[in-house]
């Protein structure tokens, strides 16, 4: 099959991955804005903005490097035997360090304790299925990536709508069924963690082969090797992802104490609106990064490149177009409380800003095949300081 022939039909599937657990994930919005006041939906964005960030270190640049090493010149089961335990290792380590800090946590973070154990056990959970995700990627195996990713998103999505809309229409007068004893008035972002969670344990246990066939063999040079290779993906996933969600957690530290979650609330939820242009960027990174490594020693390799960024320019330019026009009819579609439409003109500057950020992973591919990931770091955390700089002068 002609490799971009290929690359689409991965895409496409990829695609399909990201973008229907993502688009039923839209579908919690007009769900959350309903149900929460501005200042509820902006204490979810901000823990939420914290868990990007804590699933960026907890990953460590372990995904890129497993893709690199194992489309390289490495035994493959040994590749994945020293990812897979690498992870469960500091994985296991962070569980028990943060359980034990929980309290130091909650009074720094100002977020309710409990909050934060289901915070810590749902990082844990989606630290263990980065290696089994990467493995499915890596050997080209793309539906069953996408029917597992969906079913978590269904998982989650159908768990929300019980507990947000079921429990408090039917609950409160039947308090002796069933599902009674698990109803309590005012628990909506306490119902949030726990559908993330339980949807995240369930992918785990999908994901469980990987770890039950696994010969569990720890290859000490290889893995000094991946994390030489990863340490500086991990810098630059922290800096990319202080890009992507700092501002949250900035807007709540910067504004008045009486007014920051409210105003964060409304932000995050006009934010989402981008989320057309994420997902496709998106879904072309999915189908693009074991293609660049599976392709880096062919002939002429930059050429195909080209190719792939100059279609993603036209039909990321499509997509940016239609969102500017139609975000008033959006709006109303996905965001029925009115309160949260003060925030409607960031929508344009934060398109525009995925736009150039789906440019930006096209171009990022040559310091990724040629093993000088340290570049991407530089240019990252040189990102991340523009960034928090500009958020605090103006």
């Amino acid at each position: 099959m002609n490799p971009l022939k290929k690359l689409f039909k991965q895409t496409a599937i990829y695609g399909l991955a990201t973008v229907l657990p993502r688009m039923l994930s839209f579908l919690l919005l007009p769900l959350y804005t309903g149900v929460l006041a501005t200042a509820g939906y902006g204490e979810i964005s901000i823990i939420f903005a914290w868990f990007a960030i804590f699933n960026v270190l907890l990953a460590y640049g372990m995904e890129t490097a497993f893709f690199r090493f194992y489309n390289g010149n490495f035994d493959k089961e040994n590749v994945v035997s020293t990812s897979l335990m690498s992870l469960l290792f500091t994985t296991i380590l962070f569980f028990i360090v943060a359980l034990a800090a929980k309290n130091s946590i909650s009074e720094f973070s100002d977020i309710p304790m409990r909050y934060i154990r289901y915070a810590i056990y749902i990082l844990a959970l989606d630290a263990l299925v980065i290696v089994p995700f990467a493995w499915l990627r890596a050997n080209e195996r793309p539906l069953r990536y996408a029917v597992i990713k969906i079913l978590n998103m269904v998982v989650n999505l159908g768990l929300n709508v019980f507990f947000l809309l079921y429990f408090p229409n039917v609950m409160t007068d039947q308090t002796d069924s069933f599902f009674g004893w698990m109803y309590k008035p005012n628990y909506e972002i306490s119902y949030i963690f726990i559908s993330n969670l339980i949807a995240s344990g369930f992918t785990l246990v999908l994901m469980l082969p990987l770890y039950l066939k696994n010969k569990y063999a720890f290859d000490l040079d290889l893995w000094k090797r991946m994390m030489r290779y990863a340490w500086p993906v991990l810098v630059a996933g922290i800096a990319f992802t202080i890009n992507e969600v700092f501002d949250r957690i900035l807007l709540e530290n910067l504004l008045p104490e009486a007014v920051a979650k409210s105003e964060v609330g409304k932000y995050s939820a006009c934010y989402k609106l981008a989320l057309f242009m994420t997902l496709f960027a998106t879904a072309f990174r999915m189908g693009i990064e074991p293609f660049f490594f599976s392709h880096a020693g062919s002939e002429n390799p930059q050429k195909a490149y080209a190719q792939i960024t100059n279609y993603f320019v036209v039909l990321g330019s499509v997509i940016m177009l239609a969102v500017v026009v139609f975000a008033d009819f959006l709006k109303i579609l996905f965001i029925k409380n009115p309160d949260y439409w003060e925030a409607m003109s960031v929508v344009p500057l934060i398109i525009l800003a995925s736009f150039f950020l789906g440019i930006y992973h096209k171009l990022s591919v040559w310091y990724k095949v040629t093993d000088k990931t340290r570049y991407g770091a530089f240019i990252s955390m040189i990102g991340a300081i523009i960034t928090i700089g500009i958020n605090y002068t103006f």
